[in-house]
């Protein structure tokens, strides 16, 4: 992880995000200069977390974004290419999030190949209440050491999993590229619980949003009492209670954004009233100067992306016509 090669290429990784921004310029101004400063602090024990850059984002939901300064973001990138070949071997094939050649598309393309091959099945769909807030320092601590024996590397794990100091003992924040792998690090332990413990074949997880595919309902609903056992006893986790239904397959699954059926999906209703309101919040900020028509351009053609792999062509359309916004598809 501290080799100079390391921290070169886990620079190059970290400032692709933004190349220009001035903590970027500054630090590739004397570059060899300061990768080898910060890897001395590293090998030595002497590195310590910056402070971070704190903002709101709200989407679905409000979110605090905790940006951490551009060299931790190289130390971040160096230790998550330290880490991931080690867990990626442990990680079951049906969690995807996060993880090269898996992404969203391709849970939704697994669920369904599912629903294909499972006649008038029932859906069991939870989510991880306040999931990254309450993720326990110390459990997180032995996951990782169980798998990881060099301690300097634990030190540097350590360290980064406290930097937030929002509440003692929990939460790691949101942002940071290691809370991403720690995060699917954490839930791999209920991850093999389900698959081995519980026996189920059909389960499929997306960070903290997860489905069980079942023949009846009451076998589900021992399955819902035992997986929320386990998330509190073992994880100090908590099911979502208005997000741990049990639904009929017929009805459609609701999943990273859509209703998946077997053979088509749709985009879900709050995806696109969250999508038609922040058009109207993007076309204000443009009217007054503060985006310019490019930025608004990005994120229109990214949800464009989004929406597209959904049967949504007359909806977009309809949508295009009634925001007044030239974003038909061809």
């Amino acid at each position: 992880m501290c080799s100079f090669e390391s921290l070169l290429n886990a620079y190059k990784r970290a400032r692709r995000a933004n190349p220009n921004s001035k903590s970027t310029l500054v630090f590739g101004w004397q570059l060899e200069k300061n990768i080898i400063e910060l890897r001395n602090e590293l090998i030595n024990g002497q590195y310590r977390h910056g402070k971070y850059h704190e903002f709101i984002v709200v989407d679905a939901k409000k979110r605090n974004i905790k940006a951490a300064p551009f060299r931790d973001r190289i130390v971040h990138q160096a230790l998550c290419a330290t880490l991931e070949p080690i867990f990626e071997r442990r990680f079951i094939g049906d969690s995807y999030a996060c993880r090269h050649g898996k992404g969203t598309h391709n849970a939704l393309l697994k669920l369904e190949s599912w629903l294909r091959r499972n006649d008038d099945c029932y859906v069991l769909s939870c989510d991880i209440s306040k999931y990254f807030a309450s993720i326990d320092h110390s459990i997180l601590i032995d996951v990782i050491s169980s798998r990881v024996r060099d301690v300097r590397i634990i030190g540097i794990c350590r360290l980064i999993i406290e930097s937030a100091d929002d509440s003692p003992n929990r939460g790691i924040p949101i942002g940071n590229l290691t809370s991403q792998l720690f995060a699917n690090i954490y839930l791999d332990v209920f991850d093999h619980y389900v698959k081995r413990s519980l026996g189920i074949k059909h389960y499929i997880r997306y960070m903290d949003d997860f489905l069980i595919l079942g023949d009846n309902k009451k076998t589900l609903y021992e399955v819902k009492t035992k997986i929320s056992e386990f998330l509190d006893s073992r994880l100090g986790l908590t099911l979502h209670h208005k997000k741990a239904n049990i639904s009929p397959m017929a009805s459609g699954v609701q999943f990273l954004g859509y209703r998946v059926f077997r053979y088509y999906r749709l985009l879900r209703k709050s995806t696109v009233t969250r999508f038609a309101r922040r058009i109207r919040r993007y076309k204000l900020l443009i009217a007054s100067g503060a985006m310019g028509n490019e930025e608004f351009s990005v994120g229109l053609q990214s949800w464009y992306a989004h929406a597209n792999y959904a049967a949504s062509r007359g909806l977009i359309r309809s949508l295009a016509k009634r925001l007044i916004i030239s974003f038909a598809p061809k």
